[in-house]
């Protein structure tokens, strides 16, 4: 079990730490709305996780994975999703000033809801957990293990949200982005755009 550990959490980390979809809207969220609705933002993507997880231990996840329809519904509705919201930060940087209270910004669950939905739809997630699940998870392995392990891996997830949320949402560094606001927003905005004209060109 503890080789079955390291190879979770190192996977885990190295998933979390590169650059996507997720990473984009909770800095996105973080720096337009300020640090719950960041908070709020990875919570969502967390429930996210927990479900994908769930249909791959089902099964249903090595259906999506083998059907085109289903995968190519998803990565578009993903791809729609991630350009909208792309094209919503872009307008609204040059719409309204940036919230003076970290703490403050857009509805709790608004925040949720759009973590929520930007995780489910991204068909990546299927295919990053039936990896893990193929080859370090296996029939074999009992299921209180497989509770500890999916535990490790959230617990690393949600570990690097809060840091990366609270470290956005400090003074010296809120000071430094607060001062190019419109700039960031426009970055941030563009690059959504690009991971979804991405997604929806890639095959698998």
């Amino acid at each position: 079990m503890l080789e079955q550990l390291f190879v979770i959490v190192s996977v885990t980390s190295l998933a979390m730490v590169t650059p996507g979809p997720d990473m984009i809207l909770v800095l996105r969220n973080t720096l337009v709305d300020g640090r719950r609705a960041g908070v709020q933002t990875s919570l969502g993507v967390l429930c996210g996780n927990l479900f994908h997880i769930t249909y791959c231990l089902l099964g249903i996840g090595l259906v999506i994975s083998h059907s085109i329809l289903a995968f190519s519904t998803l990565k578009y509705a993903a791809a729609g999703y991630l350009v909208y919201l792309g094209l919503a930060t872009i307008r609204a940087s040059s719409d309204s000033p940036p919230p003076r209270d970290i703490e403050a910004g857009c509805s709790s669950k608004r925040s949720f809801v759009q973590g929520l939905t930007n995780n489910l739809l991204n068909p990546k997630g299927a295919l990053f957990y039936l990896g893990i699940f193929t080859t370090v998870i296996t029939p074999e392995t009992s299921p209180g293990t497989i509770v500890f392990l999916v535990g490790a891996m959230m617990l690393v997830s949600a570990t690097f949200w809060i840091c990366f949320v609270y470290t956005l949402g400090r003074q010296t560094v809120r000071k430094l982005i607060d001062r190019s606001q419109q700039a960031v927003s426009r970055v941030v905005g563009s690059l959504l755009i690009l991971l979804g004209l991405r997604l929806a060109s890639t095959s698998r």
